[in-house]
């Protein structure tokens, strides 16, 4: 059992330590040799624990959603509130996520498929939340299904607008904005 655990803690510092080589380099300039000495192993190594660059990059993105997974039935508008500010605090994270995003839109891209599910998932979540806060229309006259999309766009967009200029744009205020476009006038569901 105790070589399992040292496995695992293994894995998990080959995760961070490929965070960190994507958020300097972004995926194609990320090499398994430069995580591989960031990590103080041999390519060869490497392997063992992820057979290609793509097990890899994929076990990136799948342990970076753990760390904020919440249960489904559990996010509200407020927890979305409080995500964006957590993120604003976490910037490598938020660049490297970002950067994939970006990357995985090109037909070839290993990560394609997994943002393409994610999103799929996020965008039911989001609104299976609205639903919960305002039933089956928003103030405006929006469906939750109609929303959902926007809401998961506003998130994404201010995060690339915080990135490129974070002296300017305040992700967490705007965010706080946005939810009173959507009928919450003070930022925070009473719902």
């Amino acid at each position: 059992m105790a070589a399992r655990a040292r496995s695992e803690a293994r894995r998990a510092e080959i995760l961070r330590a490929t965070l960190e080589v994507i958020a300097e380099r972004g995926y194609r300039g990320t090499t398994l040799g430069a995580v591989a000495e960031r990590v103080g192993l041999t390519q060869q190594g490497l392997l063992h624990y992820f057979p290609t660059k793509e097990a890899l990059l994929v076990s990136v993105l799948e342990e970076r959603d753990q760390w904020d997974s919440v249960p489904d039935s559990a996010w509200r508008l407020d927890l979305l509130a409080t995500l964006t500010e957590y993120n604003a605090m976490r910037p490598g994270i938020v660049q490297t996520f970002s950067a994939l995003l970006g990357e995985s839109v090109t037909e070839d891209h290993p990560a394609r498929e997994f943002f393409t599910r994610r999103y799929v998932a996020v965008r039911a979540n989001m609104a299976r939340m609205l639903r919960a806060e305002y039933g089956e229309r928003l103030p405006s006259g929006l469906t939750p299904e109609q929303a959902a999309p926007l809401l998961v766009a506003v998130m994404d967009g201010l995060q690339y607008q915080w990135l490129l200029d974070p002296e300017t744009v305040d992700m967490p205020a705007a965010f706080r904005a946005f939810l009173t476009l959507l009928g919450d006038s003070d930022g925070d569901s009473d719902h």
